[in-house]
């Protein structure tokens, strides 16, 4: 069946699988963190003004980012280092008064456990979810008939009924958009790819404290948990924290794979503060879990880590990458990249369809990034409308004509070149790719 057949068949079928499984009794659980989004409404003359107010005599290409954010001149270098690269990721801040007094703002959700659970209640689909930051402003955004947690003495609730107990957490989103032009005197540099800086003043996260109830009702009713979400463990620093919630999560996947053998255990990565958090992270959990999901500059940045040559515009060498990663950390099952131009997973072969929750995960992502919210099933309809990546079908082409056709599933995303919404994207293509999980 051609890829294009595919995604209108799925998106079709879409209720009716997602009925299987509610008709089953099952549901992903999705962890670990959530906090509070503020979205920026970020506006390039704002930027190009702070730049001739502040920054008179610099060099617009020689800007670096600040580890962390102490002045208005270290967050306008640190803007215009990810933007002038088109590049995603996240810096830390000490006062956030500095973003506030330039850019109007509103409230959205944060962490990969939260958004996915967002985007899969827009097409129906039930979800648990572990918080971390359960303040008001969190459980009213994440309020649905479709989002469960777990509350103290170890019931499903929803989150209208919890009790805040943590610091909320806020997590300020700055979306750029490729094309628009940074300017400081007679030096002008284009945006190349539009994505989303995240500017963070950790609290609660800095912690990660984890729910005893929730971790015992996943074990209890695994059979019941078609899948075992894992993420944000980039929001630690302290390595000594991180490796008792890796341990602690050690014995939970354990316990899971012991009462549901065919569960599976989906770990999404991220991008890391320190490259010792990075590390121990990755040597403790990826021989732990089923499969691993990455963007490309994720998937690079890893493969750098342990000397592995890779050219990211290269679709063998990102398969070769990925068979790297997963034999020398003896992975059960497989890596998932997920890019604006396709979705790939490179593994072993599974008795489920991957390929469907690939075209899922492409949908809902794409949604997103269409709509700017999670999108629903009508609003995906005008993601089937659009046409194919011509650089997703390129690769396409390469991989299946290649001696890694037989163990590489590739699927071109539905393009948008310039999307509305590039924070969670990410998030949302990991709930999509659960719905293939029965």
């Amino acid at each position: 069946m051609r890829i294009e057949e595919k995604y209108a068949e799925l998106y079709i079928k879409m209720d009716e699988n997602i009925n299987v499984r509610k008709n089953n009794g099952k549901m992903p659980a999705m962890g670990y963190t959530s906090n509070l989004d503020v979205l920026c409404d970020f506006q390039m003359d704002i930027l190009n003004h702070l730049l001739e107010e502040f920054m008179q005599g610099e060099d617009l290409r020689n800007m670096k980012a600040s580890k962390v954010i102490r002045t208005v001149q270290d967050f306008i270098r640190t803007l215009v280092y990810f933007c002038g690269k088109g590049i995603g990721g996240e810096v830390e801040i000490e006062d956030t008064e500095i973003i506030e007094k330039f850019f109007a703002t509103k409230y959205g959700i944060g962490g990969t456990a939260a958004q996915a659970a967002m985007a899969l209640a827009a097409v129906g689909c039930p979800s648990v979810i572990h918080l971390t930051d359960d303040s008001k402003e969190v459980c009213e955004i994440l309020d649905s008939p479709r989002i469960y947690t777990v509350s103290a003495d170890g019931s499903l609730i929803h989150t209208n009924q919890v009790t805040q107990k943590s610091e909320q957490e806020l997590h300020y989103i700055i979306q750029f958009k490729k094309g628009d032009m940074i300017r400081l005197g007679d030096q002008e540099l284009a945006i190349p790819i539009s994505n989303r800086l995240i500017i963070t003043r950790i609290t609660v996260n800095e912690i990660m404290p984890f729910s005893k109830p929730y971790f015992e009702y996943i074990e209890r009713y695994a059979k019941d948990i078609s899948s075992n979400v894992l993420s944000s463990f980039n929001a630690l620093k302290d390595k000594e924290i991180l490796q008792k919630r890796l341990d602690d999560v050690r014995q939970h996947i354990r316990k899971y794979k012991a009462n549901n053998e065919s569960g599976i255990v989906f770990f999404e990565d991220a991008h890391y503060h320190s490259d010792a958090i990075r590390k121990l992270c990755i040597e403790t959990i990826y021989s732990e879990v089923d499969m691993v999901c990455m963007n490309e500059e994720e998937l690079a940045y890893t493969l750098s880590m342990y000397n592995f040559p890779i050219q990211i515009d290269d679709i063998i060498s990102c398969v070769e990458g990925i068979k790297y990663l997963k034999e020398k950390f003896r992975m059960s099952k497989g890596i998932i990249v997920h890019t604006k131009d396709y979705s790939l997973y490179v593994g072993d072969r599974l008795p489920i369809d991957i390929e469907s929750g690939l075209i899922y995960g492409n949908m809902l992502a794409t949604a997103k990034a269409m709509v700017g919210w999670y999108g629903s099933k009508e609003e995906i309809s005008k993601v089937i409308e659009l046409p194919l990546s011509e650089k997703g079908v390129f690769n396409k082409e390469i991989i299946d004509k290649s001696i890694y056709a037989g163990e590489a599933i590739i699927v071109p995303t539905k393009y948008i070149d310039k999307p509305r919404y590039t924070i969670g994207l990410g998030d949302s293509f990991v709930a999509g790719v659960q719905i293939c999980f029965m």
